[in-house]
């Protein structure tokens, strides 16, 4: 039996980093956490060489592969028997989003992954050779993306964990790009923070008035009803750590979780959740609390109790992120 895509991944990292001592690691994350954190220029690469991709590879793909994957499980589930023909990842780095896309959709696709780092491309292409549908049909090519790029229409784009790295202008390019290059859809991820969400609220503003129809997590196109500044929204994955990954990271769980902002949107008509959970259910003697945000456009909280029967069993096994029921309500 075939193994699973993140596991195919996992092992081909582990390949790849064997070379490299875990103290050279760690002081390359170090460094990148640094610059991560700073302000770095559009046109300069933060992956400069083979040592800080491969850092990065340890520290962060297997994070971006599980919040990527959870993006795009949610628009499978928005657009249920459709499957992308084509995927454009625009600033894809290494690779996360098109394994993730693999998970998700499994197949040969012609696929492209853009990026300013060549070192990153280059090892994103040599984890690709382990596995056979995607080692034929992805082109790595480097690029810097603009106000005048214009890539050839797929069906699929992602932009994942790169707008932080840009300017207000070049946010505003990318995104514009990306939603003229789409055929069917688009999905933006960003960090969890209120600083990505609020990045993501901007690239959803553009992506409806180009005609796109939120397909996740919002169950809704009208405008988020999260006042600015009060609250942010996001969602968590879970994200298993390798003994190597627990190295680099000082950590000493077996797991992580990423925490992590998106949207989906598409130029169909998307079947979104009636409602959306956006905070993680408190679950109480006898009740649990869901925080959804609803078809209407409206944040709110329902009650499910003992008295629903199913419906609280199902309430009790509801995670964050999750659809939630026909209406929003019990």
């Amino acid at each position: 039996m075939t193994a699973p895509t993140d596991d195919t991944l996992r092992t081909a990292l582990a390949a790849l980093l064997e070379g490299l001592p875990p103290s050279q690691a760690t002081r390359a994350v170090d460094r990148l956490i640094a610059n991560y954190r700073g302000t770095t220029p559009t046109d300069a690469p933060i992956l400069r060489d083979r040592a800080d991709v491969a850092a990065y590879a340890a520290y962060r793909m297997p994070a971006t592969f599980e919040a990527v994957r959870a993006a795009l499980d949610a628009l499978a589930d928005a657009a249920p028997g459709w499957t992308p023909a084509g995927h454009l990842d625009i600033g894809g780095g290494t690779g996360a989003a098109v394994w993730a896309a693999q998970d998700i959709w499994p197949g040969e696709r012609p696929t492209t992954v853009l990026d300013w780092s060549e070192p990153a491309l280059a090892l994103g292409r040599e984890l690709a050779a382990a596995e056979p549908a995607l080692a034929s049909t992805v082109t790595w090519e480097r690029a810097r993306i603009g106000a005048s790029s214009a890539p050839a229409a797929t069906a699929l784009v992602t932009v994942s964990y790169v707008l932080k790295e840009l300017t207000e202008d070049d946010r505003a390019a990318v995104v514009d790009t990306a939603a003229r290059t789409a055929t069917d859809a688009v999905v933006i991820i960003e960090p969890g923070t209120p600083d990505g969400y609020a990045r993501v609220i901007e690239a959803r503003d553009r992506l409806v008035a180009a005609g796109f129809r939120i397909a996740a997590p919002c169950p809704h196109s009208a405008p988020c009803p999260i006042v600015p500044g009060t609250d942010w929204c996001h969602f968590s994955a879970r994200v298993s750590r390798s003994s190597l990954h627990r190295q680099i990271k000082g950590g000493s769980l077996a797991y992580e979780d990423e925490k992590f902002a998106y949207v989906a949107a598409t130029r169909f008509d998307p079947d979104p959740a009636p409602a959306r959970i956006v905070r993680k259910p408190q679950i109480r003697k006898g009740q649990v609390l869901l925080d959804l945000c609803e078809v209407r456009g409206v944040l709110a909280r329902t009650t499910v109790t003992k008295k629903h029967g199913v419906l609280y069993r199902e309430a009790r096994d509801a995670d964050w992120g999750d659809s939630w029921g026909t209406d929003g309500r019990p």
